[in-house]
């Protein structure tokens, strides 16, 4: 094991070797919660990159709430999953 992460547990006894892992699982568990949060446009403009690197022409992007998505393809979710990027042929 590396020598930081050895003096590091080794530090830790008792109680403080449980709070020690609680708080390490918890930073893992927020952790992609935290990352997934993305604003619709910078997801928008990342879609869109990626059709056109597929040469994908004539479709729109749109910006909806979830509640208003109805028989739309989403191809995104963001602001925390309170909105959905629509997909449409032209």
């Amino acid at each position: 094991m590396h020598k930081c992460r050895m003096m590091i547990l080794t530090s830790f006894r008792g109680g403080d070797m449980k709070t020690l892992a609680l708080t390490i699982a918890l930073s893992l568990a927020a952790g992609p919660a935290l990352a997934a949060v993305k604003s619709c446009e910078d997801l928008k403009n990342e879609i869109e990159a990626r059709l056109k690197a597929k040469n994908v022409t004539s479709y729109s992007l749109e910006v909806v709430a979830v509640a208003q998505v109805k028989d739309q393809k989403v191809v995104g979710t963001c602001d925390g999953g309170k909105k959905n990027i629509v997909y449409k042929k032209a």
